[in-house]
């Protein structure tokens, strides 16, 4: 199928990504270290085939985009996917929150476009990236 042939009968979505999940070896230590780091609180579900912590998130659920963290084997350090995550306040204030809750910083504040961001390993070692525009 051509490019053109997919514009005109696929509509993108609104959003690129529709949820994320963060696998965590310990589910009170993860939410303890992003409460921190995203200065965030979470909403617990137990309903599911496994418990989880959401991410809170202001907009509703068919408008927002979301994730949560759940009990599961996180990939090896820093070899996963990299989901970025916003901060209330600045990049360097959160690097230094993430360092002081046992994670990691990789890089410097890196300057894009649309915001500012640092990659980072949470304790687990999962790829993750602190953004503020």
């Amino acid at each position: 199928m051509d490019t053109q042939m997919l514009e005109t009968k696929f509509k993108p979505p609104v959003n690129a990504a529709v949820w994320f999940e963060i696998p965590v070896s310990d589910l009170e230590k993860a939410k303890a270290f992003y409460s921190k780091v995203l200065m965030t609180e979470f909403t617990d579900q137990n309903g599911g085939p496994n418990p989880m912590a959401v991410f809170a998130y202001s907009g509703r659920a068919e408008q927002g985009v979301s994730g949560h963290l759940y009990p599961g084997q996180p990939a090896a350090s820093g070899a996963g996917p990299t989901i970025h995550l916003p901060v209330p306040d600045s990049v360097e204030e959160a690097i230094a929150r993430v360092e002081a809750a046992g994670g990691k910083v990789l890089s410097p504040v890196i300057e894009i476009p649309a915001g500012r961001f640092a990659y980072c390993l949470d304790p687990d070692g999962n790829s993750i990236g602190i953004f503020s525009n």
